[in-house]
């Protein structure tokens, strides 16, 4: 019941209050990535599978600016991070417009994280068993690892999740988020500033 109706209605109520005591802050922050991403936009927008593997756009504060090599390529990610942009990831901010995506339904505050689409055809059909909730801004994986953790062990938390979804679980969930932005754990993969790419076999 929880899973299929009350979460629901939770997730709508509590985002809705949050949004409305941190809606000045919110405005500061966009002023802020403004001119530190060089004018080059605030918010980044992204297609991702969400409940059913249904496509919806993710909508996240952008850290990196445009910036671009000889040939027109995008530079590497740790040369695009901006050093605010760099502080508002590692506290977590950059999530802080998916609360929108919560308000629609999209996605719901705790969750299996939203991927990329090619990811799909490349799951086993245990791993795309985490497409049977909706997407969380936070969930089992982040708070047991994050992007430090290997692809396979973080759909094995996606996967427990879903089976073991309830009220006290998201709450405790919901404690060690605040906990692991406090001190910036698994913000980093070993050998990337984002995440790892998951190519089905890792």
């Amino acid at each position: 019941m929880y899973l299929y109706f009350f979460k629901r209605v939770i997730d709508f109520i509590l985002v809705f209050c949050v949004l409305a005591v941190i809606l000045p802050i919110i405005f500061l922050i966009i002023l802020w990535l403004y001119f530190a991403n060089k004018g080059t936009g605030v918010f980044f927008t992204q297609e991702r599978p969400g409940k059913r593997g249904k496509i919806f756009k993710v909508i996240k504060f952008k850290t990196m600016t445009d910036e671009r090599d000889e040939s027109g390529n995008l530079l590497p990610d740790e040369k695009r991070l901006t050093k605010i942009g760099k502080f508002i990831r590692s506290t977590s901010i950059d999530e802080l417009p998916q609360l929108i995506n919560v308000l629609k339904g999209d996605m719901a505050l705790i969750g299996p994280r939203p991927l990329l689409p090619q990811y799909l055809p490349l799951y086993s059909k245990e791993q795309a068993r985490r497409h049977e909730v909706r997407p969380g801004i936070t969930g089992w994986a982040q708070v047991n690892g994050r992007n430090a953790i290997s692809w396979t062990k973080k759909f094995e938390l996606d996967v427990w999740y879903v089976d073991h979804c309830s009220f006290l679980l998201d709450l405790k969930i919901i404690f060690l988020t605040i906990k692991k932005v406090f001190v910036c754990e698994g913000i980093s993969s070993d050998t990337s500033v984002t995440m790892e790419v998951f190519t089905g076999n890792n």
